[in-house]
């Protein structure tokens, strides 16, 4: 089974039942909703139409609402776009005509971007294709000069190179998308372009007031979010590491090993990873991804990523359930490495909780005994989140009534999620049912030995306090059906 989730991105491309479906049917576990571009209906529609289609299938997959967050891009030109070359003069005018961009100077949307900059910065527009260096700042002007020249038009997005842009996390558009979000009921809710722990606060704020619980995904686009990450990700539930706008604040030389050590740091306090931005870019228009697609996507599973992440690919590309099935087998493949079966998380740190304590020791156990897999009976999955820190090949399975922490799971490396409809009343009834679940499942079957994990308050949560390693042959009838 498959332990790193894929999230694939909506849009055009899945509009369609039919091939929704197949992205479902190839694997997908979370869908993301970029609140970037589409209406409120539209959104309203693509949420149903997961939820619809997934019951049909018979699965279940997590959806994850993303902010547009303060995107600064400039303004239009007349004639669409122009032709910078090395060494030309060229003006940022945040007062100018928001229409009339031409040679010598062109508006921006973000009218507080000369205060934020001064001479000798440097702006990279269009996700780094031209670079341009601040020579003077004159008012609303900031006259620079191209360092790197090319084709430059309307709405190209732009970075301050070594961060510092004081735009807020959460704009006007944002504030009303989150009320949507709260509406749709979603799992997860990205927050584009946080600066700090209080951008991520101020966010869940928000979202509660809205009359949500759903977990934040802090988006790591600025350098100034790598410098806070401590901070960020004791306020966070997720991170992503969003590579195509960090790239551009802290240079693309930089992020392989901010990568890594983001992925690392998010493991090692007990939180979620998604890596997005490019992974299977040429499957947009190619049925096949590249080699370095290819190695792109295993490295960050062998780094112990949670999840890999579909943008434009399933969006807006022609072949949506090939990327999603190509990324699968680039992702169990990996996990057949020892790099990713093998843990010393935490090993030698003290726990301050129970359920904790007891999270660990399942997975010590489970991967120094002849286990076939791990039922965590949890009201709000907390300890499979923690048992999933431990890479391990033994899959753990989330057995809940709870409907929000079933999508919530799907995002979490190696847990899956179980729906029960019924609350548990006895220890017994509750390995009973863990041991039914799993063989119906097609996971254990007689002679297996499986761990279990649960409170002795049934329904409550952080009530996790006990573990126990069952024969899944003593747990049957004579038939081979469950007692």
């Amino acid at each position: 089974m498959r332990r790193t989730k894929i999230v694939a991105t909506l849009g055009p491309a899945t509009d369609e039942d039919d091939a929704l479906r197949e992205v479902i049917a190839a694997g997908v576990n979370v869908v993301r909703v970029n609140f970037s571009h589409g209406t409120a209906d539209d959104h309203r529609k693509r949420v149903e139409k997961v939820r619809r289609i997934a019951k049909e299938e018979g699965c279940i997959v997590g959806i994850l609402g993303d902010l547009q967050g303060p995107k600064i891009r400039l303004s239009d030109f007349v004639d669409g776009s122009i032709e910078l070359a090395n060494g030309d003069t060229f003006t940022l005018d945040v007062n100018h005509d928001d229409k009339a961009g031409n040679q010598q100077v062109v508006g921006c949307t973000y009218e507080n971007l000369p205060n934020d900059i001064s001479a000798g910065r440097v702006l990279v527009l269009d996700d780094g294709r031209i670079v341009l260096k601040a020579k003077e700042i004159d008012g609303s002007k900031i006259h620079t000069e191209v360092i790197v020249g090319g084709k430059l038009s309307n709405r190209k997005g732009i970075n301050l190179r070594g961060g510092g842009l004081s735009a807020p996390a959460i704009t006007e558009k944002d504030m009303e998308d989150l009320k949507l979000a709260a509406e749709l009921k979603i799992d997860y809710l990205g927050v584009s372009f946080p600066r700090d722990a209080a951008d991520i606060n101020h966010a869940r704020k928000l979202l509660n007031e809205a009359g949500s619980d759903a977990g934040i995904v802090a988006k790591i686009e600025r350098a100034e979010a790598v410098d806070a990450i401590d901070e960020i990700l004791e306020a966070t539930d997720v991170i992503m590491v969003a590579r195509g706008d960090l790239g551009v604040e802290i240079g693309d030389p930089e992020l392989p090993a901010v990568q890594k050590d983001l992925i690392n740091k998010a493991r090692t306090a007990n939180k979620v990873v998604i890596t997005a931005t490019q992974m299977m870019e040429s499957m947009v228009s190619s049925p096949i991804p590249t080699r370095a697609e290819v190695f792109d996507v295993a490295n960050a599973v062998l780094d112990g990523t949670d999840a890999v992440m579909l943008s434009a690919e399933s969006a807006v590309g022609k072949y949506p359930s090939n990327a999603v099935a190509s990324m699968g087998r680039i992702c169990e493949h990996a996990e057949k490495q020892r790099k990713a079966t093998e843990s010393q998380h935490r090993l030698h740190l003290r726990f301050d909780r129970i359920d904790e304590s007891i999270a660990m020791s399942a997975m010590y156990a489970a991967n120094h005994l002849d286990v076939t897999a791990i039922g965590a009976l949890t009201e709000t999955g907390s300890t499979a989140l923690w048992m999933s820190r431990i890479s391990s090949s033994i899959p753990i399975y989330a057995v809940t009534l709870n409907e929000d922490t079933c999508t919530r799971v799907t995002l979490y490396r190696g847990v899956y999620p179980i729906s029960i409809d019924r609350q548990l009343t006895s220890s017994y009834e509750a390995n009973q049912l863990v041991v039914r679940k799993l063989v119906e499942a097609g996971t254990a079957e007689e002679g297996d030995h499986i761990i279990i994990t649960k409170g002795d308050m049934f329904g409550v949560a952080s009530g996790t306090n006990s573990m126990k390693i069952v024969r899944v042959g003593d747990w049957l009838g004579e038939d081979g059906s469950v007692e």
